[in-house]
């Protein structure tokens, strides 16, 4: 069964006609889609699904407690690691979507360091992702983690959170890698 990891930036919550094609295109091919529960482009992503009728969607969450799930769909709840707050504790449903879709469709600011790890996340298992770059208004196909230079962006300096593109902030991002059944290390 083939499946895509929508996911994006909390700060993306309007879908351009061009990633609107994509998602129709995915409809018209009837692959599953994995979708998150955070506001944002995973709000935008449900909320385009559900106008549409679109009945092959799962929503992830942590614990089993989902934070939108506009279409009323199955959902699939992810453990996250022991004692995990914040980035650590959302990001667990978000590798568990990349392990799970067969290719990656991400919403990008530029910016934002947990939609970086999915696409990091679904390079390093070997599944293409789809990348819409919110400041450049374009996509662009990855299939490899050496092609993450493609996504090196201008940003403005008063922008910037510190002296470093956003690229070189997220290349320290750790890359988690399964290890056995059931464990992430």
């Amino acid at each position: 069964m083939k499946s895509v990891f929508l996911g994006g930036s909390r700060r993306l919550s309007r879908l351009t006609e061009e990633v609107r094609r994509r998602l129709q295109t995915i409809m018209d091919r009837g692959l599953w889609v994995y979708v998150g529960d955070a506001n944002g482009a995973d709000r935008a992503f449900q909320a385009f699904l559900a106008g549409r009728g679109y009945d092959r969607v799962v929503v992830y969450c942590v614990e089993g407690k989902h934070r939108n799930n506009i279409g009323h769909w199955q959902t699939r709840a992810v453990t996250p690691p022991p004692n995990a707050k914040g980035f650590e504790y959302y990001s667990s449903k978000d590798f568990q979507m990349a392990v799970d879709a067969s290719y990656g469709l991400m919403l990008w600011d530029g910016i934002s360091r947990g939609t970086f790890a999915n696409i990091r996340n679904l390079l390093a298992h070997g599944k293409p992702v789809a990348v819409y770059l919110s400041p450049v208004k374009a996509f662009r196909d990855l299939r490899r983690e050496a092609e993450l230079e493609d996504l090196a962006l201008p940003t403005p300096k008063a922008k910037r959170r510190s002296p470093k593109t956003p690229l070189d902030t997220q290349r320290d991002l750790p890359l988690r890698t399964r290890v056995g059944k059931g464990n992430v290390a």
